[in-house]
């Protein structure tokens, strides 16, 4: 492995990690999380819903397989910086085309490693996920100085940053011969979905094709009446980054898509915004979600799955009103998982149910989306 130069990650709070940089040699601000996943850190890297935030990997060893363009989940990474105990310095896998290294470089993310991602975990969890920095090493005051200066997460409208912004046609399912292929199986009909991106994954995508949809995509701000001209049968709220109280026109929107009693079906981000568009509200969570193993209760049928999370607020079960309620509690900490309408064909997951990375336990949450939209069309016509 190539030489490296010594680097700093600095803490809002004036905690110091030292070790070596990687990837691209310049400053990255951001909040600081943590993820438990023990693999997947290429979906992690380019999941949109990272943007703004530095991704601590707390597994021991990262980049042992490299990376391959088969498995992006946007077209570039968005998040401001990556940190890992270890970066390997072999990478053996036949699908693999490239290193972690070389990787982030090319993509201006910058990168640290060598430093003790257990002790900023432990920080990370008692004191709360903050703000901080990837930098070479330097004046460690002035630079606190910069940490304290950058954008908190609260307030901030990240999806505009992250989404597409004209509308697109998305007509390949599972292309992949490592994709999971026993669960979804199309559906028939081609009844049409409009997914509107907050900033979407792939595979997410990919999921609405491969269970029967026609799905196109819509930019975050989209309006209620360009979506509907499409004549949708059914509507996808994606997952994405950032603050959900902050997206007042995505709010906006999604309320006259709910009045309009399509199908709608919402994830992580999507969630919130249909929380909020319910007229419940969300708070900050002290250091987020962002794990692959995540057990969430249904409360209709007393099942607990494992479940991909990735997000820093959730939904206030005090603030829903009563014709909307909670169908999904997260079994680590009691957090609402999931909420449905009682009436009208609407629901969410705080979690990502294509689980790229992660278990494949709620894959079936697109085929009820389906079935319910199927259910509903003979009642539109």
């Amino acid at each position: 492995m190539k030489k490296r130069s010594p680097g700093i990650l600095l803490l809002e709070d004036g905690r110091a990690f030292r070790g070596r940089l990687f990837g691209a040699q310049h400053k990255g601000f951001g909040e600081v999380v943590f993820n438990t996943a023990l693999s997947g850190y290429q979906e992690i890297i380019t999941d949109p819903s990272y943007a703004g935030q530095i991704v601590t990997m707390t597994a021991t060893q990262i980049g042992n397989y490299g990376i391959n363009l088969e498995d992006d989940e946007a077209d570039k990474p968005w998040l401001s910086g990556f940190v890992c105990r270890e970066l390997s310095g072999i990478v053996s896998n036949h699908r693999s085309q490239r290193t972690l290294d070389d990787y982030l470089r090319a993509c201006g993310v910058p990168a640290i490693d060598g430093l003790d991602t257990r002790a900023l975990t432990l920080h990370l969890r008692k004191h709360g996920a903050m703000r901080g920095v990837i930098a070479a090493e330097q004046d460690a005051e002035a630079l606190l100085k910069e940490v304290k200066a950058s954008p908190t997460m609260e307030g901030q409208d990240l999806v505009k940053v992250v989404s597409n912004h004209e509308p697109y046609d998305l007509n390949s399912g599972y292309d992949s011969a490592f994709a999971e292929d026993s669960v979804l199986t199309g559906g028939g009909r081609g009844l049409k979905c409009a997914a509107i991106d907050y900033g979407a994954k792939k595979n997410i995508l990919r999921c609405l094709v491969q269970v029967g949809f026609k799905v196109r995509v819509f930019c975050a701000t989209a309006t209620a009446e360009e979506i509907l001209a499409w004549g949708p049968d059914a509507v996808f709220l994606s997952n994405g980054p950032g603050d959900p109280a902050a997206l007042d026109y995505a709010i906006r929107e999604i309320k006259v898509l709910v009045d309009k009693r399509l199908p709608i079906f919402g994830i992580c981000l999507g969630h919130q915004l249909l929380t909020w568009a319910f007229g419940g509200k969300t708070y900050k969570l002290k250091f987020g979600h962002h794990a692959a193993n995540h057990p969430v209760k249904e409360l209709a049928t007393g099942k607990v799955e494992i479940t991909s999370q990735n997000h820093g607020f959730a939904t206030d079960p005090e603030s829903l009103p009563a014709d909307v309620e909670v169908s999904h509690i997260n079994q680590n900490d009691g957090t609402v998982s999931g909420i449905r309408h009682k009436t009208l064909p609407v629901f969410s997951v705080q979690y990502h149910p294509e689980a790229s990375p992660g278990p494949h336990d709620s894959l079936h949450l697109f085929r009820r989306f389906h079935r319910m939209a199927v259910e509903q069309a003979p009642a539109k016509a």
